[in-house]
C-alpha cells in the first residue's frame, strides 16, 4: 500500500522486467559467445587440416606406382618417382639420345597455354607423333616434354626446378635438358618454411655445407569466442608475421648461393614469398614435420624429385 501511494510498486515492476530482460539477454550472449567459439574453433581445424592435406597430397602425388586414367580413358604406361642415383641414371639416358637432325622434341610445357600454345606459338603438331595420347601431354602440365618422331621415346618429366622463362620447344637430333633442371648442382639454398618453424640448408650438390633453423611461439586453437576470440586472431596473426619477417632476414643472410628454393605449407610459402619480393628459383608444398634439421632432410629429399610419365 505505501509503495503503491509512493509511487514505487510501479518501478519496483519496472526493475523486475528489466531484471528478466537483463538475465534473458545475458543467457542469449552467452550461448552466442560459445557458438561463435566453437564456430571459430572448428574454422580453425578445419584450415589446418586442409593445409596438412594439401601440403601431404603434393608429396605423395604420383608416389604410388599407379596409371593415370583421364576421362577420354587414355591412360599412361607408367608412372614413377625418381630422385638420387635412379634420377642421374635416368636423365643420362635421355640426354644421350641421338636422332636425325630434327627427330627429337625437347619442349617445356605450362599449364596455362599447354599443347595449344606449341601449335600456336611453336607449330609444333604433337597429334602428327602422339595421336589422342597427346591429351596425356596436357595432364601433365608443367612439365617437359621429350619425345622423338618415331615415338621410341615419348615422356613427360616434371622436375624439381621447371625453367622459369617462357615456354620453348625445338626439334633436334638430341634432347635438350638441363641437369640444374632435376638435379641438386652448384651452390644453392633450400629453406623450409612452417607457420612456427624456419629450416635453411646451404648446399653444394647432395652436401649441406651449412645450417640455420628456428622455431617461432605461435598460438594454436582458441576455444573462446567474442573478443577474446578476435584479440587471440590478431595476436596469432601478428606471432605469424613476426616470424615469417625473422625467416625473410635469415634468407636475406644467405650468401655466396646459385639459386634459392623455398618450401613447405604452400600458404605460408606464398605469403612469404609474396610480401617479402622474393625471388626463388622454385617453390613447392612439402609435408615435412619434427624439428628444424630433420624437417629440412626430408624436405631435401622431396623437393629433389621428378614424376616421370611414359606416355
Amino acid at each position: 500500500m505505501l509503495d503503491e501511494l509512493l509511487g514505487r510498486a510501479s518501478l519496483k515492476a519496472r526493475i523486475d522486467e528489466l531484471e528478466e530482460e537483463n538475465e534473458r539477454l545475458q543467457n542469449r550472449y552467452e550461448a552466442e559467445s560459445e557458438r561463435r567459439a566453437d564456430a571459430a574453433t572448428a574454422r580453425q581445424e578445419v584450415e589446418a587440416e586442409v593445409n596438412r592435406l594439401e601440403d601431404r597430397i603434393a608429396q605423395l602425388e604420383g608416389e604410388l606406382d599407379r596409371t593415370d586414367v583421364d576421362e577420354s580413358g587414355l591412360e599412361v604406361r607408367r608412372r614413377e618417382q625418381l630422385r638420387g642415383s635412379r634420377l642421374a641414371e635416368i636423365f643420362d639416358r635421355l640426354t644421350s639420345v641421338r636422332t636425325a637432325p630434327e627427330g627429337a622434341l625437347t619442349a617445356v610445357v605450362d599449364e596455362h597455354g599447354g599443347v595449344d600454345r606449341l601449335r600456336n606459338d611453336f607449330d609444333i603438331d604433337l597429334e602428327g607423333v602422339l595421336g589422342d595420347r597427346t591429351a596425356l601431354v596436357d595432364d601433365a602440365a608443367p612439365c617437359v616434354l621429350c619425345v622423338d618422331d618415331a615415338e621410341l621415346v615419348a615422356v613427360t618429366l616434371e622436375p624439381p626446378a621447371v625453367p622459369d622463362r617462357d615456354p620453348a620447344a625445338a626439334w633436334s637430333d638430341r634432347f635438350h635438358l638441363e641437369r640444374e633442371w632435376f638435379l641438386p648442382t652448384g651452390r644453392y639454398a633450400l629453406a623450409l618454411v612452417r607457420t612456427d618453424l624456419f629450416a635453411l640448408g646451404v648446399y653444394e650438390g647432395d652436401e649441406r655445407v651449412d645450417y640455420r633453423g628456428f622455431e617461432s611461439d605461435v598460438k594454436g586453437s582458441h576455444s573462446k569466442g567474442g573478443f577474446s576470440q578476435a584479440r587471440f586472431e590478431r595476436i596469432r596473426d601478428d606471432q605469424i608475421d613476426d616470424h615469417l619477417e625473422r625467416c625473410a632476414d635469415a634468407l636475406a643472410d644467405a650468401e655466396g648461393i646459385d639459386r634459392l628454393f623455398v618450401v613447405g605449407q604452400r600458404g605460408v610459402v606464398d605469403t612469404l614469398v609474396e610480401e617479402r619480393d622474393l625471388e626463388p628459383a622454385g617453390t613447392a608444398a612439402v609435408d615435412a614435420t619434427g624439428d628444424p634439421k630433420p624437417a629440412l632432410e626430408d624436405a631435401h629429399r622431396s623437393f629433389w624429385t621428378t614424376d616421370l610419365r611414359v606416355l
